[in-house]
């Protein structure tokens, strides 16, 4: 609304067939709970590929039409995307999907369910909510609680500490890069692609700490989204801790119905596949998101292909012992496919796929010559030194994490320590924060 105030009944319409969409599957029987469930689905994809993906299938039908010597007679529509759009139709879908398979009741409160739909915390950006987590919690009363409210606090600021601290200052260094990527070697083209590889985690997790953080002051518990994933150790594993509330989405409502790994093992692939490639286009309108959910369909389809022989390797060789391999290689994997979601188109993607690392001979020769080979990709030196530092205490936090619990950790410690901890988090976000206007990353999803 703060863009386009007419834009709000695109809620209210979606709102409003969901409603009673819930209700009439409920009470009806046989075939006419199906329809009414496709009535709802209908309505809500297609206020999606309106405003989304109408302009993108339009430009691809023209060049299709084109390559017939044929004119696209389809007008093109200039339209704003409402803000989150993709995350709020995802919730208000499972919602419908839920009750027609009898796993939620229907809502009957009007203001509840819209409340569901809307949620602040998490409308724009998620955590991808499902009625049996959030709707309930609406309904009980919530009493004022210190710990809870604290505890929600100190998440909302270590999020806030990834966005403006650290995912706002490498994307600095991301956009200098990433926006005229011919006039850097392949040095800067690998610090660039790492540091959106931890820009994209710290803007997103950041929004989802801060969303989860909020909810918690006001006494609503919303689902984990994040769980450490550039400690994985095979793609499968990403998958399961990266934006896990839309993993665990695709799995139950796309790729479970079109058979899973209940079917022969090529069908399985290709189910897996299939539901990566949507997964990439959810992400926006564009070939580059596309191709990068189609590179995770193809990491993960040859990983399991591969999986006996790598078994052999790692058993052969006593692999299993040193996890940092699989981590690393995990991680590069990960990193290289986020060069086709960071691109500003797809032959800007290419060109940093194919040169990012053809300088690495030239640049260890000047290194012996003692030539140099840093660019400055916005930051400066200490500033890119900086920025790595911040990487680097961000990944220890992680590890920590993974083996003690930090939080009742801190708990125990005497209350002049945790103010101190405190009032220093909050001087390096003063001091350190990058304040521009930089919007969440996922907004624009």
């Amino acid at each position: 609304m703060a863009f386009v105030p007419i834009y709000i009944l695109i809620l209210g319409f979606t709102i409003v067939i969901d409603y009673f969409a819930g209700i009439y599957i409920e009470n009806a029987v046989g075939h006419k709970r199906k329809v009414f469930l496709v009535i709802s689905l209908i309505a809500n994809l297609g206020v999606l590929v309106i405003f989304k993906y109408y302009n993108f299938l339009n430009e691809n039908f023209t060049f299709l039409f084109n390559g017939f010597g044929l004119d696209n007679s389809l007008p093109y529509l200039s339209i704003l995307l409402p803000v989150g759009l993709s995350f709020h139709t995802f919730q208000a879908m499972s919602y419908t999907i839920e009750v027609y398979r009898g796993h939620q009741k229907a809502e009957r409160h009007f203001g509840i369910y819209s409340l569901y739909v809307m949620f602040y915390p998490q409308l724009v950006a998620g955590p991808i909510e499902r009625p049996q987590n959030l709707l309930h919690q609406f309904r009980e009363k919530i009493d004022f609680d210190y710990d809870r409210v604290t505890s929600g606090l100190r998440l909302m600021i270590w999020g806030l500490f990834k966005k403006v601290v650290i995912a706002d200052r490498l994307a600095v260094a991301v956009d200098t890069v990433y926006n005229q990527p011919d006039e850097y070697n392949s040095l800067s083209l690998i610090i660039a692609t790492v540091f959106f590889t931890f820009q994209i985690f710290c803007d997103f997790s950041g929004y989802s700490d801060m969303a989860i953080g909020a909810s918690r002051v006001m006494g609503f518990k919303l689902m984990t989204n994040f769980n450490n994933p550039y400690q994985s150790k095979s793609i499968h594993e990403f998958w399961k801790r990266w934006h896990i509330s839309l993993s665990t989405w695709f799995k139950d409502y796309l790729y479970i119905p079109l058979g899973g790994n209940r079917v022969a093992v090529p069908r399985w692939y290709l189910n897996l596949f299939i539901v990566f490639l949507i997964s990439g286009l959810w992400h926006g309108a564009n070939w580059t998101y596309v191709i990068w959910g189609a590179l995770h369909g193809f990491y993960l389809v040859f990983g399991f292909v591969t999986q006996g022989c790598r078994d052999k390797v790692n058993s052969l060789f006593n692999l299993n012992k040193f996890p940092l391999i699989s981590i690393l290689s995990t991680f590069v994997l990960v990193s290289f496919a986020w060069i086709f979601f960071r691109a500003n188109n797809v032959s800007s993607a290419i060109y940093i796929a194919k040169h990012i690392f053809c300088d690495i001979p030239e640049l260890l020769n000047n290194m012996f010559l003692g030539l140099p080979i840093f660019q400055d990709i916005g930051l400066g030196m200490k500033g890119t030194l900086l920025a790595f530092s911040l990487i680097a205490f961000l990944e220890i936090v992680h590890l920590i994490q993974s083996k003690i619990s930090i939080s009742a950790l801190f708990l125990k410690q005497s209350i002049y320590l945790r103010w101190m901890v405190y009032f220093t988090l909050f001087l390096v976000i003063l001091f350190l924060g990058i304040f521009e206007d930089r919007q969440f990353i996922y907004f624009q999803f």
